[in-house]
């Protein structure tokens, strides 16, 4: 059966004026880095190099809320559970010598940000620390961690030769977007129940499976489309808060 909802660009008549995630450094080892550096979402290298007329990426994108609603008979159902849940994390190699001089560069200016080359080059090496600490510990969580309900590295795993490229390069974002349709992570990813008229409307054998989550930019069809192709069987459906 088909996507109940095919391909269209969002309607792009509000813009968000916040980005989610930006609460600052997380817990544990303290930094100090002035509270101005935080967060460093990527390295802050001004804006990505061009992608490809046809990829949507923006810096600082828009972040869509939405709800996908996948029903059908109940054993593909749990095998797309199955498949779908995973450590929301995408394990990319870093190389830590470029993003630190990447930063360096950054906070020397023009316009400065540090007061003086001693400072950036303290700066830059405190960045690269805390960088190395939060993204290894996260990705020793892929393969090991299923706390993610819909996992896009899960369903849809980036090559290697692509985690190996900086996650800015045309290439990487080009294989985003035409693969998962978003070149960000998911963010607010989080299971959500049917009521109890959706519930007794399933006939027997049938399940379900819904997901509310939040991506940049526009929703992940590709991988919806992926979805459909391996479980024919299944009906998606989305709905989009563009308010």
């Amino acid at each position: 059966m088909p996507i109940a909802d095919s391909y269209p660009l969002p309607a792009r008549t509000r813009r968000r004026t916040r980005r989610p995630g930006t609460e600052g450094p997380r817990r544990g080892r303290r930094s100090h880095l002035p509270a101005s550096l935080w967060p460093l979402a990527r390295p802050a290298l001004s804006l990505p190099p061009p992608a490809g007329p046809d990829v949507l990426c923006m810096p600082h994108p828009d972040w869509l809320s939405q709800v996908v609603t996948i029903t059908g008979p109940a054993g593909d159902i749990a095998a797309l559970r199955a498949a779908a849940a995973g450590a929301g994390v995408t394990p990319w190699v870093y190389d830590y010598d470029a993003l630190e001089e990447g930063w360096f560069l950054w906070l020397i200016g023009p316009p400065r940000r540090v007061p003086s080359v001693a400072a950036a080059r303290l700066y830059a090496a405190q960045l690269r620390e805390a960088n190395a600490q939060v993204h290894e510990r996260a990705i020793g969580f892929v393969g090991m961690v299923r706390t993610c309900p819909f996992d896009l590295h899960a369903l849809v795993p980036v090559p290697p030769a692509i985690l190996r490229l900086p996650e800015t390069d045309p290439v990487a974002l080009t294989w985003l977007w035409q693969h998962w349709g978003t070149t960000w992570p998911l963010r607010d990813v989080r299971m959500r129940p049917l009521d109890a008229a959706e519930l007794a409307a399933l006939g027997a054998g049938q399940g379900a499976f819904r997901v509310a989550l939040v991506s940049a930019d526009w929703t992940p069809w590709p991988v919806l489309a992926m979805i459909q192709v391996r479980w024919p069987a299944l009906t998606v459906r989305v709905a989009v808060d563009y308010g």
